[in-house]
């Protein structure tokens, strides 16, 4: 079983897929390729993709029963003792800094403090 999946990627990729896999939903393809086939495959998506992405998963003799291949993912597949898990980098930000002065506000001190 092989499975693709792209994201932005141009509609005539999608469409040379079509020939070989089953789009069973947009962007995701499926079937049962021979390997040879799926190196292909493979090989067009990453060559014709472009600005989009894609993710590659077929199964293979592993202790997962499958592998997976990415191609211009920010999420990196990793080895972890035989176990191929995905990295994810920290894309947290520190928050705006707010362009408000420390301290009571005008409305709030009349609020507080009344009118004088």
């Amino acid at each position: 079983m092989t499975v693709i999946v792209l994201t932005n990627c141009p509609v005539g990729l999608r469409g040379l897929l079509t020939r070989w896999l089953l789009e069973i939903s947009a962007g995701v393809f499926i079937g049962s390729p021979s390997a040879r086939v799926r190196d292909v495959l493979w090989a067009e998506v990453r060559q014709h993709a472009g600005q989009g992405r894609a993710l590659l998963i077929h199964t293979s003799n592993t202790e997962q029963g499958f592998t997976f291949h990415t191609h211009d993912h920010t999420w990196k597949p990793v080895d972890h003792e035989g176990l191929t898990l995905i990295h994810r980098p920290n894309t947290t930000t520190a928050p705006a800094p707010s362009s408000a002065k420390p301290g009571w506000s005008t409305a709030s001190k009349l609020r507080r403090f009344g009118k004088r």
